[in-house]
């Protein structure tokens, strides 16, 4: 007679029906989400966390984009490994098969991921709506004057385009600010900044800074050219970005697995193995 995994150390394990400790969950949250904020504060400080209030130093430089992608990497691996751990550890203990006690513990880490990451959006919804006025009407004598979404990228270039010489004091309002931000921003479309408009900047440019046409028109090809190197920078800097936050949130999701499973097994006196505690069939003639 051959028996193929039979355990001979006791009576079987019995599947349990699947149950969420959702306590352990909300309390893994907590603790991951407390971490992720005192390590994001901790990059804001030195000028890598994404949410930073001034991240436009990013668009300078390739390796500095890429170094807070790496730091956002970091900080998702280490909150949502130590929120899921907390999970595994505190979690109900079940007298289960090892690979399903594994599977238990792993969905009390995924959860916690799904919690924290819903937790990292609603934050970023919230901080957006504090910076809408780049997309919203502002007030003005006018009653037109806009924003532009995207102005910030190009703020500086706009500061030299409109420089007055001296003999006028005629300061661009925030309509004509904004009506040269959204002439320079099609430089970087597929058609470029069109004809018409650039002569329309140009006359815009020496009405405002009272300035002759030639000088005008040599400024305005000097800002568009640096406007156009801006916006290539900022964005190959979202792409970089968006990329790292998508490459954090999924190895959060794998950290968070395999800290909830290293939680579980210490909670269920299985220490010093990194590895499911996989049992080898035992074989009885």
């Amino acid at each position: 007679m051959v028996n193929i995994g039979a355990n001979t150390s006791g009576p079987p394990a019995v599947r349990t029906p699947v149950t969420i400790s959702w306590t352990a969950v909300i309390a893994g949250t907590i603790c991951g989400t407390g971490v992720a904020l005192v390590l994001d504060t901790f990059g804001a400080a030195i000028g890598l966390a994404v949410s930073s209030t001034a991240p436009t130093w990013r668009d300078a430089s390739f390796a500095l984009a890429v170094l807070s992608g790496l730091y956002l990497i970091l900080t998702a691996v280490l909150a949502y490994g130590c929120g899921a751990y907390l999970a595994g550890r505190v979690g109900a203990r079940f007298e289960s098969l090892a690979e399903e006690r594994e599977d238990r513990d792993g969905v009390l880490g995924l959860l916690v991921w799904g919690l924290m990451t819903l937790a990292a959006a609603l934050m970023l919804v919230i901080g957006s709506a504090g910076l809408s006025r780049l997309a919203a009407p502002s007030g003005g004598s006018s009653g037109s004057a806009t924003s532009v979404a995207g102005e910030s990228i190009i703020a500086f270039d706009l500061d030299k385009l409109f420089r007055s010489s001296g003999r006028s004091n005629q300061n661009p309002n925030a309509y004509v600010r904004a009506e040269a931000a959204r002439i320079l921003l099609t430089i970087s479309s597929h058609s470029g900044m069109l004809a018409e408009d650039r002569n329309y900047l140009v006359a815009l440019v020496e009405k405002t800074a009272g300035i002759p046409a030639a000088e005008a028109s040599a400024r305005v090809n000097t800002v568009a050219d640096n406007a156009k190197q801006d916006i290539n920078r900022a964005r190959n800097s979202g792409v970089i970005t968006a990329f790292m936050v998508a490459a954090a949130a999924l190895l959060g999701a794998l950290a968070a697995w395999i800290a909830a499973g290293i939680g579980g097994r210490q909670r269920d006196g299985i220490e010093g193995s990194w590895a499911p505690e996989w049992r080898a069939p035992s074989i009885r003639f």
